[in-house]
């Protein structure tokens, strides 16, 4: 494979000619449509109620789903395919991330943010009435698989789509910031979903698998009812609004100028903008730090060490709640230092903090399993978690950002939900199991790290810089 051409120019990375932005470039006077809180704490409660629904399905996948839907297999092989369905939704997300990219480029935003809210929302409810593997045989978990790909498909536009949202509600000098508060409401939406199971892992053997599992997924609801009311209240933003001025001003003066919005957004990204799709596609597999800590370490600890599973879901949940103050504060930085350093070192000390819990886990010691566990998924990772909404958001000109954010995540996403399958797999039933699963955590972080590092820097441009940088990339034939 050839390397990824470097966007930073010959003179590095910065405004579009190389250097400083020139005085008074730069400012953080906003158009009277922006409401970059408003939009921050759309993005925070959407996120939190739609990724409540989805952590709820790997928290259940780990616990519960190899004994409801695959009770003939042996123990490992249940975990196996609970684990693999539970990575199905991750086939759904890049497919997910066209669709609603499509819409988002073209129709705007806010549609979006409704729309993957009301399908998350349909899905998780249907699992809840879900028979068992003893009431239909096969045709349970086929219908898992079904649910579990209609919540991929919504969560393949659902970050992307707040993320686009906030970043161009946003001042130019705070867009990490306001963009971190998407990924601290996943952070919440994990917290609540940890915390629902807490009470239902309690229950006695019959009544968990009967009916307590079923609980959190009948809550769900609540989240479709708030979470639209919240949204549908936002304005859509204003660089879109601006898009569609353009475009009719382009119609009303029989200008024969093309219209600024792509027909087919996934073309024109392939097209022109492929190596910042490619650079986030590999910076996305992050993520699978955060599936082999919440998924497939819980599994292990309870299937293969033998932990108590209400003790180790507490780990997840503090580690969760130190997150929330975290993510801002690293997002906080990256708008004063830049994007790349704060990522790139989320994503290295993730590898080192992953192989410490890992092993504190295979030991049993409690101590040493809670201080690991904060460290990496509330402190560390939390460093690339937080950051990434605005450096990948702003790789790309905004008739392509939605798309562009969806497909490249997702793609990347799909590494990290099947990481847990993975990891089950190279572990075996082993507690020393945990060095291979350490390696191959380790050798996606540094990729992660690597591609961060060959992207430009986009931390003091303006919106409207960053649309001339990035636009740059576009074809020969379209310039």
């Amino acid at each position: 494979m050839s390397p990824i051409p470097s966007s930073a120019g010959p003179e590095g990375p910065g405004s579009p000619s190389g250097g400083a932005p020139h005085e008074g470039a730069a400012t953080d006077e906003l158009p009277p449509t922006a409401q970059p809180k408003r939009a921050a704490l759309a993005a925070w409660v959407g996120s939190a109620l739609e990724y409540y629904d989805f952590f709820i399905y790997g928290t259940a996948a780990a616990l519960v789903f190899n004994r409801v839907f695959f009770p003939d297999t042996s123990p490992v092989a249940g975990t196996l395919l609970a684990l693999a369905t539970f990575g199905f939704g991750y086939v759904a997300r890049p497919l997910g991330a066209v669709l609603f990219g499509h819409i988002g480029d073209r129709m705007g935003r806010k549609k979006v943010l409704v729309a993957t809210l009301l399908l998350m929302g349909g899905a998780t409810l249907a699992i809840g009435f879900l028979p068992s593997y003893e009431q239909v045989g096969a045709l349970a978990p086929a219908l898992l698989v079904t649910c579990r790909l209609l919540q991929g498909l919504s969560a393949g536009g659902e970050q992307a789509g707040a993320n686009s949202m906030t970043l161009e509600h946003s001042p130019q000098h705070r867009r990490a910031f306001f963009t971190s508060f998407t990924l601290s409401g996943t952070q919440a939406g994990q917290i609540l979903a940890t915390a629902v199971f807490l009470p239902v892992a309690l229950l006695p053997e019959e009544a968990l698998l009967s009916w307590g599992w079923r609980v959190p997924f009948w809550a769900s609801v609540l989240v479709l009812i708030a979470g639209v009311l919240i949204r549908r209240t936002l304005h859509e933003t204003p660089v879109f609004e601006n898009e569609l001025a353009d475009d009719r001003r382009t119609a009303a003066d029989g200008a024969p100028a093309p219209s600024k919005k792509e027909q087919l957004p996934i073309a024109a990204l392939v097209r022109g903008h492929w190596p910042n799709l490619l650079r986030v596609t590999l910076a996305a597999t992050v993520a699978s730090v955060s599936t082999l800590m919440t998924v497939f370490a819980l599994s292990f600890a309870v299937n293969t060490v033998g932990l108590e599973r209400s003790t180790m879901l507490w780990v997840v949940v503090s580690a969760n709640v130190v997150a929330l103050g975290a993510i801002p504060l690293f997002a906080t930085l990256a708008d004063r230092i830049g994007r790349r350093p704060v990522f790139i070192g989320g994503a290295l000390g993730s590898a080192v903090m992953l192989a410490a819990y890992l092993w504190a886990v295979s030991t049993g010691d409690w101590v040493m399993i809670f201080a690991t566990g904060i460290l990496l998924s509330g402190v560390v990772y939390s460093a690339a978690n937080g950051v990434w909404p605005s450096l990948y958001g702003e790789m790309f000109p905004a008739r392509v950002r939605l798309t562009g954010m969806a497909v490249g995540t997702q793609l990347g996403f799909a590494l990290g939900g099947f990481a847990p399958t993975i990891a089950t797999a190279l572990a075996g039933d082993s507690a020393a199991g945990w060095y291979p699963v350490a390696v191959f955590g380790a050798v996606i972080c540094v990729v992660a790290a690597a591609s961060a590092y060959s992207a430009r820097e986009t931390a003091h441009l303006s919106m409207a810089e960053i649309e001339t940088v990035q636009d740059r990339t576009r074809e020969p034939a379209r310039v």
